[in-house]
């Protein structure tokens, strides 16, 4: 590690340990705090999965007649709405089951650089740069921990055709589901069908960032996934049944909507995340309250200490003054000769000069009465004054 190295993690861990590790346990509070969060998030959508009719899209209607037989018996208008159910099948064209003309030709995309066909085509170029390092070889793992404030170095694009769940192994598809993407945010089970990683040429203006210690490009990644036809997914979500038609739309509670897992795969997964989730938040928020409870009684011990030692100084200091004054009053028991009277009081005998004029006109306690005035000036010369002296006879 260089010096420069050297001096950001001491600097960074005097801001960390700062009021005596405070900052540190609100870090800790913060991460202990979303872990719990999310745990009873993860935990719901554990229960809610758990409790999901696992079906076959072949099943959906039955499973529709059960719940409402009105739907099956009654008008093509009526629908039914809002029901949690995980569906095993394979992706398919919407074209393609239809049953009209447009299954001659399937409305399907093709990837730029393959022969693969799918329902869903992501294409992503990615620019690498070198290691961050400045002109004092400074590392460049701040600019990795807050990536909002570099370049962006990805560029991606995505296309998708309406498609739906068929039955797997059966033809022609008596029953499908379509498959709704409208709000879904959730990850995608795309395959990679081309992945090229082009370097960049250098140019003159590469080597002067180079010099400089800016970043520079050295590659571009380029890559393209789909969604392929043929696939077995699952899809978890809400139905819905209009005109006798089935649809899937995704679920925000739930971390999953299509997805190559089974449902045993994804209770076997959750139970794993909310494990750990749980824990960590146990652990963080046990080390947190122990950090924050030491920082908590660290400074108010401080403070404490701070405000004895303020008060015993004030006494001291209040305890001088008045053996001063009781000095002074003592010695101005005796005739004072005219010169030499205070010449506020003309009682006392002077004993204090003002700083930074320098006279000497007051006794001490007219000297102090001067100095605790909002806008203290000397009685003589009319100067704004600092302070005042305690002058003694040798």
């Amino acid at each position: 590690m260089s010096i420069h190295d050297q001096a950001a993690a001491a600097v960074l861990s005097q801001i960390a340990m700062a009021a005596d590790g405070a900052l540190i346990g609100l870090a800790l509070a913060y991460v202990a705090v979303r872990s719990i969060l999310k745990f009873k998030a993860n935990s719901s959508a554990l229960h809610k999965i758990n409790d999901a009719p696992s079906l076959g899209v072949s099943d959906l209607r039955s499973l529709l007649s059960s719940s409402d037989s009105d739907v099956i018996s009654g008008s093509s208008n009526q629908s039914d709405d809002g029901k949690l159910v995980i569906i095993r099948g394979t992706v398919e064209a919407k074209s393609a089951v239809e049953g009209n003309w447009k299954s001659l030709r399937a409305n399907v995309l093709s990837a730029h650089n393959s022969a693969e066909k799918g329902v869903i085509l992501r294409r992503t170029q990615t620019c690498i740069y070198n290691e961050r390092r400045g002109f004092f070889w400074w590392t460049g793992d701040l600019y990795s921990i807050f990536p909002r404030f570099r370049k962006d170095q990805e560029s991606s694009s995505l296309r998708m055709v309406p498609f739906v769940l068929v039955e797997t192994g059966k033809w022609p598809q008596p029953e499908y589901v379509n498959v709704n993407m409208d709000g879904s945010r959730h990850p995608l089970p795309l395959v990679t069908v081309y992945h090229h990683l082009q370097p960049v040429h250098a140019t003159p203006l590469t080597f002067l960032q180079a010099i400089f210690g800016h970043h520079y490009p050295v590659g571009v990644l380029d890559e393209e996934k789909i969604l392929p036809l043929g696939k077995d997914i699952t899809a978890v979500g809400v139905y819905s049944s209009k005109d006798g038609i089935f649809e899937i739309k995704s679920c925000k509670d739930l971390p999953y909507f299509l997805s190559d897992m089974t449902k045993d795969q994804m209770l076997v997964d959750l139970a794993f995340k909310t494990k750990v989730l749980m824990w960590s938040g146990v652990v963080l928020g046990s080390v947190a309250v122990g950090v924050l409870g030491y920082s908590v009684v660290r400074n108010w011990n401080r403070w404490k200490q701070w405000r004895h030692q303020r008060q015993a100084q004030q006494q001291r200091d209040s305890a001088s003054n008045d053996d001063d004054l009781q000095v002074s009053a003592d010695e101005e028991t005796g005739d004072v000769p005219d010169g030499q009277l205070c010449v506020i009081c003309l009682m006392r005998r002077k004993r204090s000069a003002f700083v930074p004029c320098g006279h000497f006109a007051c006794c001490q306690r007219c000297a102090l009465s001067v100095e605790r005035d909002l806008a203290p000036k000397c009685p003589l010369c009319r100067q704004t004054i600092r302070s005042s002296v305690r002058i003694y006879d040798s």
